[in-house]
């Protein structure tokens, strides 16, 4: 069974990826960006949920800024009511220069939804939107992690903002290398093999 991590391995800024055989509707070959990760518990969005609401619709100031599609993200499913946005930096920009931004690791930050986008504007490569989120309780990552549900795999910054077109899923186990990069063609339902 290839390296799947471990809850130590997790932290902000890292992805959950979703084994081949988690059946969950609501995390089927999802990637999920780590947003906070304490003893308490684990806070992420999921990036490959694209949903068919325009961000327009629902953030309209913010919307010029959305990166394509402009449309809201399915973060995960708890508190979907509640709007998360995730921007990937420029080179040079440092999260903790920017007032309204927290940063999460590297070049990528949260949004204060509250602030004016034109102050942020021109200084992300772009930004994404979510409605709700992932979350885990004390000790319930970790006992999935260890059931081999999630691999822990640290993210790029153009995985926040990927295009939903780009099988983000297959793209992030290919580039690990033998033996998680296997896992990219795996059907998921060994029974269509």
């Amino acid at each position: 069974m290839p390296d799947v991590g471990t809850d130590a391995d997790v932290k902000p800024g890292t992805l959950l990826v979703a084994a081949p055989t988690l059946y969950d509707d609501n995390f089927r070959r999802a990637v999920v960006f780590v947003i906070h990760h304490h003893e308490e518990g684990t806070l992420g969005v999921v990036l490959n949920r694209p949903s068919e609401i325009p961000v327009h619709d629902v953030l309209p100031k913010w919307a010029e800024h959305s990166s394509e599609p402009q449309s809201l993200f399915v973060g995960g499913p708890v508190d979907q009511r509640t709007a998360i946005c995730l921007a990937a930096l420029r080179t040079g920009v440092e999260t903790g220069e920017l007032e309204g931004v927290v940063g999460v690791n590297g070049p990528v930050g949260l949004v204060d939804l509250e602030q004016d986008p034109e102050e942020l504007a021109g200084l992300a490569r772009g930004m994404r939107f979510f409605a709700g989120y992932a979350g885990w309780g004390k000790q319930q990552l970790e006992g999935e992690i260890e059931r081999g549900d999630w691999h822990v795999i640290p993210a790029l910054p153009e995985d926040v903002i990927a295009d939903p077109s780009v099988n983000l899923w297959g793209r992030v186990l290919r580039r690990q290398g033998p033996p998680l990069a296997f896992l990219a063609t795996h059907p998921g339902d060994v029974q269509l093999n």
